[in-house]
């Protein structure tokens, strides 16, 4: 498989060998699950010694997760080290791919958008693509539905069956709320052409600073030394 970029689903140790002795450990996956074409990671998936081109995402990212877990209470001495688990940044791109990928049981039918029609601005409304763009207010309310609903099912379930403590920092569902705290076509390296044309431009991933990370950051602190 020279050449190939593998994603080892049930093998941690050459990066755990650098975990070993520190003092905190802060982990996290996200939305790189449900990246396909270009953005994809990997060529192939390596899981009980046999490749495969792609598989169920959840299933993957649960079979990945679990070998996390299985070191962690492995090799973690908890008098020496705190281990923490930071849920998925969201984007704010049209969902209908990632949704097909991550929550296959949504794709038997016509896909729709992550937010209703009415939580986007009138800028937002006018691209074919819905994304961040033009959006200049969070969203209202707690009863967004994630897109990384199932992920974090996954992610939950594995931390509660492990043996070493691990603190889950849920910053998903007020990340999402947040349409409005990207760099849109504001990033410093876009092109005027790129900036012209926010349907396929738009940076809905990142996130502006100062901006959201920093409330990240806080509730960090406080859980770090309070």
């Amino acid at each position: 498989m020279q050449g190939k970029r593998i994603v080892k689903l049930d093998d941690i140790a050459g990066n755990g060998n650098a975990w070993r002795m520190a003092d905190v450990l802060v982990f996290n996956t996200g939305h790189w699950w449900g990246h396909e074409g270009s953005l994809r990671g990997w060529d192939l998936i390596q899981s009980g010694g046999k490749y495969y081109q792609d598989m169920d995402r959840l299933v993957a990212m649960e079979k990945g997760l679990r070998t996390w877990a299985n070191w962690v209470d492995s090799n973690v001495d908890i008098t020496r080290t705190r281990v923490f688990f930071q849920s998925a940044s969201p984007d704010h791109y049209n969902k209908r791919v990632q949704d097909a990928l991550l929550r296959p049981h949504l794709a038997t039918g016509p896909m729709s958008l992550t937010k209703s029609p009415n939580e986007w601005s009138a800028a937002a409304t006018a691209t074919t693509a819905k994304n961040c763009y033009g959006e200049t207010e969070p969203m209202k309310g707690t009863t967004y539905t994630s897109t990384y609903a199932d992920q974090m099912g996954v992610v939950n379930e594995v931390i509660r069956e492990m043996h070493v403590p691990t603190y889950l920092m849920d910053i998903t569902m007020l990340s999402e709320l947040r349409k409005d705290g990207h760099p849109s076509i504001y990033r410093g390296d876009f092109s005027p052409s790129q900036r012209a044309n926010p349907q396929k431009s738009a940076d809905c991933s990142h996130w502006c600073l100062p901006g959201l990370p920093d409330t990240w950051n806080e509730l960090f602190y406080t859980v770090l030394f309070y």
